[in-house]
């Protein structure tokens, strides 16, 4: 609490980060039954800054802990319908991304028209992970409107979760989407022109083209969206792009017929040469159709589940399949870390 009241006086940075490495520090100890136990209290504090500490624990708890999750939703969704004060809504907000919890798409739908503007941003940053899974849930239609929010990160983190983070596809988020290409704000832009991209909607093409000519915005979510697209009318584009790259060649590889077939049969060769090094391994590629790599998923009876991205396992191999699944047998059963890595490996709970 001290530490909060100094960050919320302060403009100094270093006081903020000192303040949340309190809060990740005391919620990752333990099981986060008693960081839990202690944000609960300050929640039912009748000071406000006091139960937004409370608030910023408890996200923490959630996001720390997946076995309580379920409890922290049950809790926030409660706290949230009587709550008033602005500042600890948006930590609740927070909360219930971190928890994850379908319950908790009514609170963020009713906080979705909120006056304050960063309430509205906070709320379209939860619906990428707080959704119904309905093609036209409340969900989907509070975020459809927030990509004509008057404030332009409101509709940048809209047009994000819309567009990138939900895989549902009808005609009026393919609309929606396609309203964004048209925004005044370039990463807006990207957004929309990549979100249409990942439903494979043929409009993205000249888009994706248009955007790759022009010298506005990041051109990241560009590339991503031609990488997805994977198509050779965009290949003119990307050789006269001006930052040349491994975003870019990334791009080009995917578009191109020729080699986009030899990755394709490069990584069908590590399948197989898993099998032969190892055949208690089990691999198995995919082609998702919201990705634009193909994703080699890797199982193993001793170890936790691992998902490649084939193309990068390929890089790190130097391009040789069979140095390739190599690697992946050294990093299901000898020293390879957790979580994701820059070489194309990352674990998943199995």
């Amino acid at each position: 609490m001290t530490a909060a009241r100094v960050a919320q006086v302060s403009e100094a940075d270093d006081d903020g980060h000192a303040y949340w490495n309190l809060v990740w520090a005391a919620a990752k100890g333990g099981s986060g039954e008693t960081a839990l136990r202690w944000g609960l209290r300050l929640l039912a504090s009748a000071e406000v800054l006091e139960r937004k500490v409370g608030g910023d624990l408890v996200r923490s708890v959630a996001s720390g802990h997946e076995s309580l999750r379920g409890e922290v939703a049950t809790v926030l969704v409660a706290l949230a319908e009587v709550e008033t004060e602005v500042c600890v809504l948006r930590s609740l907000v927070v909360g219930l991304g971190a928890a994850q919890d379908p319950r908790g798409v009514p609170v963020l739908v009713r906080l979705s028209g909120h006056e304050d503007a960063e309430m509205r941003w906070t709320v379209a940053l939860a619906f990428g992970t707080v959704v119904s899974g309905l093609p036209d849930g409340p969900d989907v239609r509070a975020l459809i409107r927030l990509t004509q929010d008057q404030d332009p990160e409101v509709r940048n983190w809209a047009a994000f979760a819309l567009g990138f983070q939900l895989e549902q596809d009808t005609t009026a988020i393919r609309d929606a989407l396609w309203k964004c290409t048209t925004d005044e704000d370039s990463t807006v832009r990207e957004e929309g022109a990549r979100g249409l991209a990942r439903r494979h909607d043929p409009r993205a093409v000249p888009l994706i083209a248009h955007l790759l000519d022009s010298d506005d915005g990041s051109q990241i979510f560009t590339l991503d969206a031609a990488e997805i697209l994977g198509v050779p009318e965009l290949l003119p584009a990307l050789a006269a792009y001006e930052f040349q790259g491994s975003d870019t060649d990334r791009a080009i590889a995917a578009c191109d017929p020729v080699r986009r077939a030899r990755m394709e049969d490069d990584a069908w060769t590590v399948v197989v040469e898993l099998e032969r090094l190892r055949p208690d391994i089990g691999a198995a590629l995919s082609s998702p159709r919201y990705e634009s790599v193909y994703r080699m998923q890797v199982t193993h009876r001793e170890t936790v589940d691992a998902s490649y991205d084939a193309a990068a396992l390929l890089t790190r191999a130097d391009g040789d399949p069979v140095r390739a699944a190599e690697l992946v047998v050294a990093d299901l059963t000898g020293s390879a870390g957790s979580g994701p890595r820059a070489d194309g490996f990352s674990e998943s709970s199995g």
